[in-house]
């Protein structure tokens, strides 16, 4: 199971944890846009394999049809070969959101290191302590 996937099989969101120190965050992000795109490949090998299965249930269909089977059963093996194709239809957009979201994950990635990456060498390299952010707004 995934560390981004909900343990006990909700729909609730996996807990993001309440670390946000600048390498924390940039970890979060590379662990949810690398599973994203790990996500978006096996998406794109199932669509492939359903397109494969619906085009096999078709070619069954014709076989059926052409042994003079009772047409109820050619009509059902249409059927199912259209669900296939639906369902691959249906992969293909959820492919494109995952890659997506992972595109998107790369850029906030990116955009993240951009505007703190500076700050964190500064406070990671020096002995003395920092204040929290928010201590001196007042």
């Amino acid at each position: 199971m995934s560390d981004l996937a909900p343990r006990d099989g909700s729909a609730a969101p996996a807990p993001a944890g309440a670390d946000n120190r600048y390498k924390a965050v940039q970890a979060k992000l590379k662990m949810l846009s690398t599973a994203m795109t790990n996500a978006a490949v096996d998406l794109e090998y199932l669509r492939r394999d359903m397109r494969a299965n619906a085009d096999r249930t078709e070619r069954v269909a014709e076989d059926i049809d052409r042994a003079e089977l009772d047409r109820k059963f050619v009509d059902l093996t249409h059927h199912v070969a259209a669900a296939l194709n639906g369902a691959a239809t249906q992969l293909r957009t959820l492919h494109d959101t995952a890659q997506e979201t992972a595109d998107l994950t790369h850029q906030a990635r990116r955009t993240h290191a951009q505007r703190y990456g500076a700050l964190d060498d500064i406070r990671s390299n020096r002995p003395e302590r920092t204040p929290k952010p928010g201590f001196l707004a007042s």
